[in-house]
């Protein structure tokens, strides 16, 4: 979806009081951030690259709460100021949150708040999204994260309008990334916006990045798994479960495949991927009929079986969950909002495989078919593909419209 810096005219108005300076960007820290994602502001807005003809922002980075602030591979960063320093900020960058089901310190929520009624700029990359959630500031508004977060994020919050779909999502005044690397893709937007698509482009060259990503999440979302279940016993398992989703099995086979009682498989699954395996195997069901849904012309009655669900009212009632709509609907507004060449792509030249037959088995446990996947699995993956584009193309200027990216209505 395009850009559009007038499609938002009262977040436009807003003015900044205070001492609050537009050009200055504070990155508000908490322990036990992923270091990834809180470089990506630091990087984009905290380095003078004035000489390539990028314009300089004032960088202040801010603890979001006490003591030494930890990430990954038990690393400890210092953070030269407090919350007090979000005071003179025009735009609050929070990169990351710890934990999807914990809140965030009242002190640092109380920050945001008072920094968007003042007229500032809140950015949320990937889990920061919870952080402004928490503190109100999604609310009625449309907003992404990543998208093995983004069920739970719309169940913790039902006020927030999720889209997993979208790499990010600017309303205007608050703006969401999707996760990890689109952290980049949100940052570079607010570059453009603020400066101009040829300081956009000139940051995108330093960065080594495209100035503009095509498509969004959704290529990402079938086959993705977090970094820490590949080298363990049961990312066979679970290879064997994403080759077998046109199959009706339950976790009790996923247990015995893995030579483990029922008991001992939940745990251990829930240890490595922050989810039950029941909600696990449900999400990756629908995400598998999202894209037959979207790469096929098969009847909703026969993407449920392709899917493993015992009958399309199943398949039916886990999608509209998971995503607020029929599958009927769903395929309906994809192709809708897909241009005529890409249609022809996706029903003829996705590469990939078509789904195996369905097998007929023994049906779902009644426990399956009732529990719905209220939330995606586990710590975010850094796994992005190219999708075989040319660099040329990759890196193409010009003011067309944004795919990936959905801006204020």
């Amino acid at each position: 979806m395009s850009h559009d810096s007038t499609a938002a005219p009262e977040a436009a108005a807003r003015k900044l009081s205070g001492r609050r300076r537009k050009e200055i960007v504070a990155v508000l820290l908490f322990s036990g951030g992923p270091i990834f994602e809180s470089s990506i502001p630091l990087s984009v807005f905290g380095i003078d690259r004035q000489d390539a003809g990028v314009p300089r922002y004032r960088l202040l980075v801010c603890a979001g709460e006490e003591g030494p602030l930890r990430t990954t591979g038990g690393l400890e960063l210092t953070a030269p100021n407090g919350l007090e320093a979000i005071s003179r900020a025009g735009t609050v960058v929070v990169p990351a949150w710890r934990s999807i089901t914990s809140p965030p310190p009242e002190e640092a929520l109380d920050a945001l708040r008072r920094a968007h009624e003042e007229g500032a700029r809140i950015v949320g990359l990937c889990t920061g999204a919870f952080v402004l959630a928490a503190a109100g500031l999604l609310d009625g508004r449309p907003a992404t994260t990543h998208w093995m977060y983004a069920p739970t994020l719309a169940k913790r919050y039902p006020s927030v309008h999720v889209d997993p779909r979208e790499l990010f999502v600017d309303d205007g005044d608050v703006l969401t990334s999707a996760g990890t690397a689109a952290g980049i893709d949100l940052c570079l937007h607010i570059v453009r916006t603020d400066h101009g698509n040829e300081a956009a482009g000139a940051l995108a060259r330093r960065l080594v990045v495209p100035p503009r990503r095509s498509g969004g999440q959704e290529r990402y979302l079938d086959r993705s798994l977090p970094e820490e279940i590949g080298a363990d016993p049961l990312a066979e398992v679970v290879a064997w479960a994403l080759e077998h989703l046109h199959e009706q099995f339950d976790v009790e086979t996923l247990a015995a495949r893995a030579y483990m009682s029922r008991r001992t498989f939940d745990r251990r699954f829930r240890s490595l991927t922050g989810s039950a395996p029941l909600q696990w195997l449900i999400t990756q069901r629908v995400l598998q009929a999202q894209r037959l849904l979207e790469t096929s012309d098969y009847s909703v009655d026969e993407v449920a079986g392709r899917c493993g669900f015992r009958s399309p009212v199943a398949l039916r009632g886990h999608f509209r969950r998971q995503l607020g709509s029929s599958p009927a609907a769903y395929r309906a507004a994809y192709r809708a909002r897909r241009p005529q060449g890409e249609k022809q792509s996706d029903s003829g030249g996705s590469g990939a495989p078509p789904p195996p037959p369905v097998q007929q088995e023994a049906p779902v446990p009644l426990q399956t078919r009732r529990t719905a996947a209220a939330h995606a699995v586990g710590p975010a993956t850094s796994s992005l593909s190219t999708e075989g584009r040319a660099g040329a193309e990759m890196y193409a200027g010009g003011r067309a419209s944004l795919p990936g990216q959905r801006s204020a209505p």
